[in-house]
């Protein structure tokens, strides 16, 4: 069956929905598809905050732009950040509006924590369920507006012919079978591709699908070696403890008692950026500072008011996983893959090089993060640039007069998807998902260098050789999550060779890409992003280069 909408967003998270709102309050024939139920996407998860500065805190545009592209260790396109932090006022207040009930103050104003690698506190917040309490919102006027939602769909490829895009096959998990949906534009918000590691902050649906696709489509994927591992999750399952925790106050211990983050960065201390705090715990384990391979996260001299009142859900993750009172009792934490700031290269206005092909969230690289993000910009970063590519991509399908009718891109995923179900036993998808995953961890994370990456794209290149092997005892259509799995499985192989490919190429240190071999940011070689481009027949990826984007902040060394 084929069905026809102006612009399909693929992908029911922050970015597709603020993507969708945009989209039917300007009249536009949109849809959105997704593999999950809208309000089960990974979205839901996010806990901290919203950036925004408000004038009327005495806060600035400017100051905001700065600490992101510092944070970024100067490989964000100012451009972009100028763009994003401009717009986030205007996309607080109009969350707002829509009903997201944020946090208040005594005095009833809307109540801020300062989250990390910021000097003001401009960091806007529900609890530490922000992400739940925006995404429920989105999706209310996503209801009210009747707007067309194929939920629990497998988008399987996107369809371009003569390279512009028109749309993207997709299959019903419901019923197993495979549709055509037409579309004039399309927008990619697919978010992340934490389960390219294990253990991962993400959700088990964070497969890297909208990179695969793009990629597989001829999109360059950008930045793609920059991968954040988030300074705060439980070493027992990858869990987030928000770093609201340490933005509310939180000390870091390491296990002769000391706050060893008034050494690294006496500054910033526990709230430098990411990357930087990430590596001075793992450098404490590594020396044999930690605890159990892990240190210690300590909240108890903000007392039990505040951690009950301000920091409740952080409260019941530790007691449910670990037995732990954080009103008495430290608990231990260690970096964990969280986020990619890499994504599909896009302008600030979603357009990819596909004609046709928009994207958005963590998906899409606008170039907002650069090498690292500071937290709470992944959700301005969806709302701001959904919103934009709605618009770009409703006023390109006003100048698409005709689309391709012909069913080839269908028929080929339904081959490809029948290869699967009928292949004999044999290696099973969560065992090699699971190695590649580990691999990744051990080579590719807070800590790198040449002999490692080398290791883990000779692992890609050997479980992408292997993939065609990969089998599944469910052989039926309906709710084959087993098959489903198997198809994730190859995109999460293709964002890992590019993660790779990238990684290799950078011959510096920079933001989440510490290169143990070579310690040194290298501006004068390496002030430029890294655009990986899908090899031909199997061949290696293909690298370019694009110049960093600088407008008034000159690259500075970055002290915390």
């Amino acid at each position: 069956m084929m069905f026809e909408h102006e612009v399909l967003i693929i992908g029911a998270g922050l970015a597709g929905l603020r993507a969708a709102v945009e989209a039917v309050r300007r009249g536009s024939n949109a849809a959105v598809i997704t593999k999950v139920y809208p309000v089960r996407s990974h979205s839901n998860a996010a806990q901290g905050g919203i950036n925004a500065a408000l004038t009327d805190r005495g806060d600035d545009w400017t100051d905001h732009a700065l600490d992101t592209i510092k944070g970024s260790d100067y490989l964000a396109d100012q451009d972009a950040v100028e763009v994003m932090c401009s717009e986030a006022g205007q996309a607080l207040i109009e969350l707002e509006h829509m009903g997201v009930i944020f946090s208040r103050d005594d005095q009833g104003k809307l109540g801020t924590r300062r989250f990390g690698g910021q000097k003001a506190a401009r960091t806007f917040f529900v609890g530490a369920i922000t992400g739940q309490a925006m995404l429920h919102v989105l999706y209310e006027q996503v209801v009210k507006a009747n707007v067309r939602v194929y939920d629990e769909w497998f988008v399987t490829s996107l369809i371009v012919e003569d390279g512009v895009c028109h749309g993207a096959v997709a299959m019903d998990i419901r019923t197993g079978e495979a549709h055509t949906v037409r579309a004039k534009a399309v927008i990619l918000a697919a978010g992340g591709a934490g389960r390219v590691y294990e253990p991962s902050t993400n959700a088990l649906i964070c497969t890297g699908d909208g990179y695969a696709l793009a990629y597989r489509a001829g999109a360059p994927l950008m930045d793609m070696e920059m991968v954040q591992y988030h300074p705060t999750t439980l070493a027992s399952n990858g869990v987030l403890i928000s770093e609201a925790a340490r933005g509310e106050g939180g000390y870091l211990l390491n296990s002769k008692g000391d706050r060893f983050m008034l050494k690294y960065a006496p500054d910033y201390k526990e709230l430098a950026s990411r990357d930087v705090v990430s590596r001075c715990e793992q450098t404490e384990i590594d020396e044999g500072r930690g605890v159990d391979g892990c240190v210690l996260l300590d909240l108890r001299h903000l007392g039990r008011e505040v951690v009950e009142r301000k920091l409740g859900y952080l409260q019941e993750v530790a007691h449910d996983f670990m037995g732990i009172d954080l009103a008495e009792t430290p608990i231990p934490i260690r970096p964990g893959m969280h986020y990619m700031m890499g994504g599909i290269k896009t302008d600030v206005n979603g357009a990819t090089m596909v004609p046709g092909l928009y994207a958005a969230g963590e998906v899409a690289n606008v170039s907002v993060h650069g090498g690292n993000r500071l937290g709470a910009n992944s959700l301005l970063d969806t709302v701001v640039f959904g919103r934009r590519s709605a618009i770009a991509a409703i006023e390109y399908a006003g100048s698409v007069r005709d689309m391709p009718k012909n069913e080839d891109q269908l028929k080929a995923d339904q081959a490809r998807i029948r290869r699967i179900v009928d292949r004999p036993k044999g290696l099973r998808t969560a065992a090699v998902r699971r190695e590649l995953a580990d691999s990744m961890h051990s080579h590719v994370a807070v800590f790198r260098n040449q002999h490692g990456m080398e290791a883990a794209a000779a692992k890609v290149r050997e479980i992408k050789s292997a993939y065609e092997k990969v089998s599944i005892e469910d052989k039926g259509k309906v709710f084959n999550t087993d098959l489903v799995f198997a198809l994730e499985l190859g995109y999460v192989i293709d964002t890992a060779e590019a993660i790779c490919a990238s990684a290799l190429t950078r011959k510096e240190s920079r933001g989440a890409h510490y290169r143990t071999d070579m310690p040194k940011r290298d501006d004068a070689n390496w002030l430029k992003h890294i655009l990986v481009y899908e090899g031909a027949s199997g061949a290696d990826p293909r690298i370019a280069f694009l110049p960093v984007t600088i407008t008034r902040w000159k690259p500075v060394e970055r002290k915390y």
